[in-house]
């Protein structure tokens, strides 16, 4: 069998890994329009904050593709598909035939159309991370637009930096998809006190070499100042190579519960991926997918099926704490409402609840119920009546829900792999005594990293239940 993926991001990277990992002699060709090789888009933060640096964050390396056997044709875009031939076509002309294709095309950063744009650098690649950390050197005071996960991550490496930094954001208070009111304002005051200055409500007319230009305005509009302006304004899926193919196109490229398009030899996984008119921005779900057509594709599972995922957002950003899962924007009239909330510390929390069951749930600032909670949230099981121990776990004199002491080996500990307790008491039963070596055995803490803790503890639990050394 012939395999081609196009792309090298996470979730086509995650393919060529699965596959390789379930079958040695498929024959694995990868396209990348980007030189660099395969890295983590997740930890670009840290790199944008001088906290890690671009080898740390690499997935893939060469000699981890001549190792296994796969040819990859790194900084190749492909341009065409030839879907009579089964031919994927390259910029430079190259033909590889297919057996079966995986379109990993990923997205690309939204750009809006306002004077003076070309002035700004998008933050999306290992790129465009290398131009922000060297216009920083030399700029004043940066400007970051969009309060979304990534901006306020691009922001609070900034200011980590020591830089000035404004961030204007046009909705009326941050990351309002996944926040209420409240939650987006204590986490404004909480980037507010480590240095970045907020600006909701503020639409963007243009870009200068003084600044930004806005109207409206948690402040009066304006100019805002800054010789270093940084776009996160979203992203779009990357489609236009399969709408070419006349492929089914709709906002992202349309597959079934395969992760199939309307080309049975065709797969797409990934932010071009839509399924059940959703498309995912978060890794969890590409990686999920990934699992699924790398079991399809050799048969290691012929019933893997997609069912979509559910979703936990993470804020990664030093001295800031911050998950978001389910429907957090449900009021009282729809669902039974808990919540805590204390400005002054940048501590908020927010339990929705339906038929004993909790639907959705935000915790800002450091908190030890994130564990707890994302669990009910994964197993839809019934909660206890004392709804205050679940946002207070040091309340209760019973142990917490993801001790390890009452965690079932089903539970998930690991959402970006999909790594269960049960994984990493099998691995420990097999020698893997450490963080680092779970984490070479199951991939756990590889992905977005907020398990470490959690999983460094079933180590240690695991380590004096058995009387041996971690």
């Amino acid at each position: 069998m012939r395999l081609v993926v196009v792309g090298t991001g996470m979730a086509g990277s995650r393919v060529v890994s699965d596959v390789r990992a379930r079958d040695k002699r498929i024959r694995v060709t990868v396209f990348g329009a980007e030189t660099w090789q395969p890295y983590n888009r997740v930890l670009l933060s840290n790199v944008l904050a001088g906290t890690a640096t671009p080898e740390i964050v690499r997935l893939h390396d060469k000699a981890w593709y001549a190792e296994h056997g796969v040819t990859a044709a790194l900084g190749t875009e492909v341009t065409a598909i030839d879907r009579d031939c089964r031919t994927v076509i390259t910029a430079d002309g190259r033909r590889e035939p297919y057996d079966v294709l995986v379109l990993a095309t990923g997205s690309r950063p939204f750009v809006p159309p306002i004077p003076g744009v070309e002035r700004a650098i998008p933050f999306r690649t290992l790129d465009d991370c290398e131009k922000i950390v060297e216009a920083a050197g030399r700029a004043r005071r940066a400007v970051v637009v969009g309060g979304g996960l990534l901006g306020i991550e691009a922001a609070r490496g900034l200011a980590g930096r020591g830089l000035p930094v404004t961030l204007l954001h046009v909705a009326g208070h941050l990351m309002e998809r996944q926040l209420d009111a409240e939650a987006g304002l204590v986490l404004g005051e909480t980037l507010t006190a480590l240095g970045v200055e907020i600006r909701t409500g503020a639409e963007v007319t243009a870009i200068t070499e003084a600044g930004v230009e806005v109207t409206g305005g948690s402040v009066e509009g304006g100019l805002v100042e800054g010789d270093l302006v940084v776009l996160a304004c979203g992203v779009r899926p990357v489609v236009g190579l399969a709408r070419d193919a006349g492929l089914h196109v709709e906002r992202g490229i349309v597959v079934d519960d395969e992760m199939r398009t309307d080309d049975p030899s065709i797969f797409a996984v990934g932010e071009c991926a839509q399924h059940d008119g959703q498309v995912y921005g978060l890794v969890a779900p590409c990686w999920e997918q990934a699992a699924i057509v790398a079991d399809l594709i050799t048969g290691a599972d012929t019933a893997a099926r997609y069912r979509g995922s559910r979703l936990v957002t993470r804020l990664k950003a030093r001295s800031v704490e911050l998950a978001a899962m389910g429907e957090t924007h449900l009021t009282e009239a729809d669902a039974e409402i808990v919540s805590f909330s204390h400005r002054r510390t940048g501590i908020y929390r927010k339990l929705v609840i339906r038929n004993d069951r909790l639907v959705g749930a935000i915790l800002v600032g450091e908190s030890a119920a994130v564990g707890t909670l994302t669990q009910l949230y994964d197993r839809g099981g019934p909660l206890p009546g004392d709804r205050a121990s679940l946002l207070f776990p040091g309340l209760s004199a019973a142990p917490v829900a993801d001790s390890p002491v009452r965690m079932p080996d089903s539970a998930k500990v690991c959402r970006c792999n999909n790594v269960t307790k049960g994984q990493i008491r099998a691995c420990w039963e097999e020698g893997a005594r450490d963080l680092a070596a779970v984490a070479a055995a199951t991939r756990a803490t590889t992905g977005c990293g907020g398990c470490a803790d959690a999983v460094e503890g079933i180590v240690s639990w695991l380590c004096e239940q058995e009387g041996v050394s971690a």
